[in-house]
Protein backbone atom coordinates (compact mmCIF):
# COMPACT_ATOMS: atom_id res chain seq x y z
CA UNK A 1 0.00 0.00 0.00
CA UNK A 2 1.64 3.19 -0.92
CA UNK A 3 1.85 6.22 1.43
CA UNK A 4 -0.81 8.32 -0.05
CA UNK A 5 -3.46 6.04 -0.37
CA UNK A 6 -6.74 6.43 1.41
CA UNK A 7 -7.37 4.85 4.99
CA UNK A 8 -10.77 4.66 6.55
CA UNK A 9 -10.71 6.03 9.79
CA UNK A 10 -13.53 7.27 12.03
CA UNK A 11 -14.81 10.01 9.56
CA UNK A 12 -14.99 7.85 6.75
CA UNK A 13 -15.97 4.33 8.06
CA UNK A 14 -19.54 4.70 8.19
CA UNK A 15 -21.87 5.68 10.86
CA UNK A 16 -20.20 3.95 13.58
CA UNK A 17 -17.65 5.89 14.37
CA UNK A 18 -18.76 9.28 13.51
CA UNK A 19 -18.54 11.46 15.93
CA UNK A 20 -17.42 9.20 18.54
CA UNK A 21 -14.46 10.11 21.60
CA UNK A 22 -13.70 7.75 23.59
CA UNK A 23 -12.49 10.40 26.15
CA UNK A 24 -15.75 11.96 26.21
CA UNK A 25 -18.54 10.37 29.16
CA UNK A 26 -22.19 11.22 28.92
CA UNK A 27 -23.58 13.90 31.50
CA UNK A 28 -25.52 12.79 33.85
CA UNK A 29 -29.43 13.05 33.01
CA UNK A 30 -30.55 16.65 33.08
CA UNK A 31 -33.55 16.32 36.03
CA UNK A 32 -35.35 20.00 35.40
CA UNK A 33 -35.59 18.60 31.54
CA UNK A 34 -34.33 22.25 29.60
CA UNK A 35 -32.93 22.34 26.81
CA UNK A 36 -28.96 24.54 26.97
CA UNK A 37 -28.27 24.26 23.18
CA UNK A 38 -30.34 25.33 20.07
CA UNK A 39 -28.52 24.38 16.63
CA UNK A 40 -29.78 25.95 13.64
CA UNK A 41 -28.43 23.04 10.75
CA UNK A 42 -31.00 22.22 8.55
CA UNK A 43 -28.78 19.00 6.44
CA UNK A 44 -30.72 16.14 7.31
CA UNK A 45 -27.55 14.11 7.52
CA UNK A 46 -25.47 16.43 9.59
CA UNK A 47 -28.63 17.24 12.08
CA UNK A 48 -28.68 13.25 12.51
CA UNK A 49 -25.11 12.70 13.50
CA UNK A 50 -25.71 15.71 15.68
CA UNK A 51 -28.55 14.27 17.25
CA UNK A 52 -27.26 11.11 18.26
CA UNK A 53 -24.14 12.74 19.41
CA UNK A 54 -25.98 14.85 21.97
CA UNK A 55 -28.21 11.70 22.68
CA UNK A 56 -25.50 9.47 23.32
CA UNK A 57 -23.87 11.72 25.92
CA UNK A 58 -27.53 12.84 27.84
CA UNK A 59 -27.70 16.81 26.11
CA UNK A 60 -30.18 18.47 25.32
CA UNK A 61 -30.84 19.54 22.04
CA UNK A 62 -33.26 21.52 20.17
CA UNK A 63 -33.40 22.04 16.30
CA UNK A 64 -34.62 25.45 15.25
CA UNK A 65 -35.29 26.78 12.11
CA UNK A 66 -35.91 30.81 11.97
CA UNK A 67 -34.90 33.66 14.86
CA UNK A 68 -38.76 33.47 15.73
CA UNK A 69 -38.36 30.06 16.99
CA UNK A 70 -35.29 30.86 19.31
CA UNK A 71 -37.62 34.17 20.43
CA UNK A 72 -40.10 31.49 21.33
CA UNK A 73 -37.97 28.86 22.87
CA UNK A 74 -36.60 32.12 25.16
CA UNK A 75 -40.16 33.08 26.34
CA UNK A 76 -41.17 29.63 27.18
CA UNK A 77 -38.13 28.51 29.47
CA UNK A 78 -36.66 30.67 32.34
CA UNK A 79 -33.28 29.50 31.26
CA UNK A 80 -31.32 31.00 28.39
CA UNK A 81 -29.28 28.20 25.79
CA UNK A 82 -25.42 28.09 26.65
CA UNK A 83 -24.99 27.42 22.95
CA UNK A 84 -26.40 28.05 19.74
CA UNK A 85 -24.83 26.45 16.30
CA UNK A 86 -25.05 27.51 13.41
CA UNK A 87 -24.62 26.06 10.11
CA UNK A 88 -23.62 29.57 8.44
CA UNK A 89 -24.78 27.92 5.03
CA UNK A 90 -28.33 27.40 6.29
CA UNK A 91 -29.83 30.18 3.66
CA UNK A 92 -33.15 29.78 5.71
CA UNK A 93 -31.53 30.73 9.12
CA UNK A 94 -30.21 33.74 7.48
CA UNK A 95 -27.62 33.72 9.53
CA UNK A 96 -25.65 36.90 9.27
CA UNK A 97 -28.76 38.82 10.11
CA UNK A 98 -30.00 36.63 12.56
CA UNK A 99 -26.91 36.33 14.54
CA UNK A 100 -26.43 39.93 15.72
CA UNK A 101 -30.37 40.01 16.46
CA UNK A 102 -29.76 37.12 19.33
CA UNK A 103 -26.10 38.31 20.32
CA UNK A 104 -28.27 41.98 21.63
CA UNK A 105 -31.36 40.25 23.11
CA UNK A 106 -29.34 36.63 24.93
CA UNK A 107 -26.78 37.49 27.80
CA UNK A 108 -23.47 37.12 27.87
CA UNK A 109 -23.68 33.28 29.12
CA UNK A 110 -24.81 32.57 25.90
CA UNK A 111 -22.36 31.48 22.72
CA UNK A 112 -22.68 31.43 19.48
CA UNK A 113 -20.62 28.84 17.30
CA UNK A 114 -20.88 28.54 13.44
CA UNK A 115 -19.51 26.15 10.86
CA UNK A 116 -18.14 26.46 7.61
CA UNK A 117 -16.34 24.44 4.44
CA UNK A 118 -12.74 24.80 4.99
CA UNK A 119 -13.27 26.92 1.67
CA UNK A 120 -15.29 29.82 2.47
CA UNK A 121 -12.66 32.48 4.35
CA UNK A 122 -15.02 35.18 3.90
CA UNK A 123 -17.96 33.73 5.12
CA UNK A 124 -15.94 33.32 8.43
CA UNK A 125 -14.64 36.59 8.87
CA UNK A 126 -18.37 38.04 8.23
CA UNK A 127 -19.96 35.62 11.05
CA UNK A 128 -17.36 36.80 13.45
CA UNK A 129 -18.21 40.42 12.31
CA UNK A 130 -21.71 39.74 13.09
CA UNK A 131 -21.25 38.32 16.23
CA UNK A 132 -20.73 34.62 16.23
CA UNK A 133 -17.69 33.66 19.08
CA UNK A 134 -16.10 30.80 17.18
CA UNK A 135 -16.63 30.06 13.28
CA UNK A 136 -14.63 26.64 12.15
CA UNK A 137 -14.55 24.41 9.67
CA UNK A 138 -17.07 21.63 9.39
CA UNK A 139 -14.59 19.18 10.40
CA UNK A 140 -13.27 20.83 13.08
CA UNK A 141 -16.74 21.44 14.07
CA UNK A 142 -17.35 17.58 14.06
CA UNK A 143 -14.34 16.55 15.75
CA UNK A 144 -14.87 19.10 18.72
CA UNK A 145 -18.95 18.89 18.79
CA UNK A 146 -18.79 15.95 21.95
CA UNK A 147 -16.96 18.25 23.74
CA UNK A 148 -18.94 21.23 22.91
CA UNK A 149 -21.81 19.24 23.75
CA UNK A 150 -20.71 17.93 27.21
CA UNK A 151 -19.62 21.86 28.06
CA UNK A 152 -22.54 23.41 27.31
CA UNK A 153 -24.96 20.42 27.63
CA UNK A 154 -23.89 20.56 31.58
CA UNK A 155 -26.78 22.05 34.09
CA UNK A 156 -24.96 24.60 36.20
CA UNK A 157 -23.90 22.81 38.65
CA UNK A 158 -22.02 20.58 36.07
CA UNK A 159 -20.82 23.06 34.14
CA UNK A 160 -18.25 24.54 36.29
CA UNK A 161 -16.99 20.55 35.89
CA UNK A 162 -16.49 21.21 32.25
CA UNK A 163 -15.01 25.09 32.36
CA UNK A 164 -11.71 22.93 31.65
CA UNK A 165 -12.88 21.13 28.64
CA UNK A 166 -11.38 22.46 24.86
CA UNK A 167 -13.57 23.27 22.44
CA UNK A 168 -15.74 27.01 23.18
Amino acid sequence: MGGGRFRPGPMTSGNAGFFQHADVEPLPVNEDGSTRILAFIDDLFFRTKVQDTARKLNVKLEFVKTEKDVLEHLEANEEQPSLIIFDLNNAAAKPLSTIPKLKSRLKKGTSIVGFVSHVQGDLKIKALDAGCDAVMPRSAFSQNLPQLLRRHGASEEHSEDAQGQPGA
